[in-house]
């Protein structure tokens, strides 16, 4: 069985009125790792599930508040039905760390390349690659979606060690 760390980037904050424009899924298991990424039309109920099979537990933060409700109404699948979750957001309230993702990561020192990249900037570059078809645009929110994901397995042994 394999762990998945998992992240979405979205057109807004509800999915009645938004679009998921990738959802990141890093898969960890005794022998290998992999990063996913379903980007724009690839984004559907049977790429995720097929890409999720063999998952045993699927770790966010504050997935519980907002990836798992949107993905259940964007999507019609209900993650937590088909899979334990842990929401690494309320280990870290436990041990005092409080602020969104990037804030937590600060504390303990967690790195990543794009730094300064928000949640609206993740908006506004899906945009310009809609839009415009700006590569450049894409390759940023891929790689900001990546350490977003990624990160979460690094928050989660950085958690096990406080």
């Amino acid at each position: 069985m394999s762990d998945a760390y998992l992240d979405i980037e979205t057109t807004g904050l509800s999915c009645g009125s938004a679009d998921i424009t990738i959802i990141g899924i890093y898969l960890v298991n005794s022998r290998r790792r992999k990063m996913v990424q379903l980007v724009g039309k690839e984004v559907t109920p049977q790429s995720l599930l097929e890409v999720l099979d063999g998952v045993e537990t699927i770790y966010t933060y504050n997935g519980s508040r907002f990836d798992l409700p949107f993905i259940a109404g964007a999507l019609g699948v209900d993650l937590t039905g088909l899979f334990h979750h842990h929401d690494l957001m309320y280990d870290c309230w436990r041990c005092n760390l409080r602020g969104g993702f990037k804030a937590v990561e600060r504390h303990l020192g967690i790195a990543r390349e794009t730094v300064g990249i928000t949640g609206w900037d993740a908006v506004v570059l899906w945009r310009q690659y809609a839009k415009y078809g700006d590569a450049k645009a894409l390759a940023t929110l891929l790689k900001y979606n990546e350490e977003d994901t990624m990160n979460l397995k690094l928050l989660k042994e950085r958690l096990s060690e406080l």
